[in-house]
């Protein structure tokens, strides 16, 4: 564990235990103890000696499928709940964004509630009135804040909920898939105030199926399954064991990758050979990444790729606006009835740009079977700003309502946008700027 006095959160072996009961009338035996010796409960562990230290100043992510704790360990860290056993330690003022609302009474006006709020997180009344303005302009509810929130609809009770959680200046903020609250206006405002916060130094705990924002926000990142935290690392790193896991890639007891096995034996992939065939359109003729993160099924594997420029020569390079074709091999080893062929484009910390698929573009596809291959092309303009991003590719399906992952190549290689000129965001618009006209403010026009 890190030192003490570095430490805003230290979760230390925590367990949370929920007896569970086949029958309502089982529970009611139970606790008048007339059981007469037969099992009616078994035990659910919705944490397992789970711990982790948030240090300040840190921005920790929470990730996992539905049922793996992330929701309660944070009721835990804020009061909310009790642990069956181990320890929770907490140095700071925390601020929770967790069941928006919870605590609000419904008689009371959107004021009282306010001072409600503030008073049961351990503000005195002239700290809420130092900051009741804000939290009032936060909310942007108008007049409804002088009536009872039981009049209000649902955007404008998580509005004021929201508003008063994030505008008390606390030393801790700890956020359950709050950010995304109310109309879009209201959410970009939310995520200003969340930066706002990283730039103050604040302590995050953040919970999130929303990987973009844990890997643009977070420090670090913790995964979560079944109650059990199964590692702990770098965004980028956490998201990949993430994905994997919910496909049913990832091999719990070594964390290592189901599927990722060494190509056959005349079953080389052109992406892994040590040299490049001159003239072969599978095998590119720029580095590609030594150590890909490649896992699945293998009943279709990609055995070759290669990116083409304009003029339909290998490189990694692309001119800004400039048309090129992402192009992958691939072969089959058993029967897929409708293989979706994919690609992915990412930052350097792992967020995804943009990227699409055979699905989403309406591509008509066929079924394979042992023995087939598949040549895909996708072409397009690269209009994204100048930069270092990277390359995914995969082959998934369905096997009837499952998603199935047969292949896939996380950061396959690096792809190069050389641009002259770049302007804001991820994404040049190519607007054309026109000057209508100008004149003097009297009206008359200039020369």
């Amino acid at each position: 564990m890190e030192n003490s006095s570095d430490a805003a959160i230290r979760v230390e072996h925590l367990t949370k235990i929920y007896k569970l009961y086949n029958r309502p009338r089982d529970r009611f035996l139970e606790s008048l103890g007339l059981g007469r010796g037969k099992v009616l409960s078994r035990d659910h562990y919705a944490l397992r000696d789970v711990s982790f230290t948030v240090r300040r100043g840190e921005t920790i992510g929470i990730i996992g499928t539905n049922g793996s704790g992330k929701s309660t360990i944070l009721k835990i860290i804020t009061g909310v709940l009790g642990a069956t056993s181990g320890q929770v330690s907490v140095d700071g003022r925390i601020s929770a964004l967790l069941e928006l609302g919870a605590g609000f009474n419904m008689e009371y006006t959107g004021i009282e509630n306010v001072y409600l709020n503030g008073t049961m997180i351990g503000f005195s009344k002239e700290e809420i009135d130092d900051r009741l303005q804000d939290i009032i302009d936060f909310a942007d509810i108008g007049e409804f804040i002088y009536q009872p929130v039981k009049t209000y609809s649902s955007g404008m009770f998580v509005r004021l909920a929201f508003a008063v959680a994030i505008n008390i200046d606390p030393e801790i903020l700890i956020v359950d898939e709050a950010l995304s609250v109310g109309d879009v206006f209201f959410q970009s405002k939310c995520y200003r105030k969340f930066e706002d916060f990283k730039r103050m130094g604040k302590t995050i705990l953040f919970v999130s199926h929303d990987l973009s924002s844990i890997s643009k926000y977070c420090d670090r990142v913790v995964l979560l399954n079944k109650g059990s935290k199964i590692a702990e690392g770098s965004p980028m790193h956490m998201v990949d064991l993430y994905k994997k896991l919910l496909v049913g890639q990832l091999d719990l007891e070594t964390l290592e990758v189901k599927g990722a096995k060494e190509p056959a034996q005349g079953e080389s992939s052109g992406f892994r050979e040590a040299g490049h065939k001159s003239g072969d359109p599978w095998t590119p003729d720029f580095p590609v990444n030594p150590q890909i993160n490649e896992y699945g099924d293998r009943i279709a594997e990609i055995t070759g790729f290669n990116i083409l420029d304009r003029d339909g020569n290998s490189s990694n390079t692309i001119g800004k606006g400039e048309e090129c074709t992402i192009q992958m091999r691939v072969r089959f080893h058993g029967r897929v009835d409708d293989p979706i062929y994919a690609f992915t484009i990412t930052d350097l910390k792992g967020t995804d740009i943009t990227g699409t698929n055979s699905l989403f573009e309406k591509a008509s596809v066929k079924a394979m079977r042992d023995g087939d291959v598949q040549e895909i092309s996708f072409t397009q303009n690269m209009d994204m700003q100048g930069g270092e991003y990277m390359l995914s590719l995969g082959c998934t399906g369905y096997d009837g309502n499952d998603f199935v992952v047969h292949h896939r190549l996380y950061e396959a290689c690096n792809l190069t946008i050389v641009s002259e000129k770049n302007t804001v965001g991820f994404y040049d618009t190519n607007s054309k700027v026109t000057l209508i006209r100008d004149y003097h403010e009297d009206g008359e026009q200039n020369a």
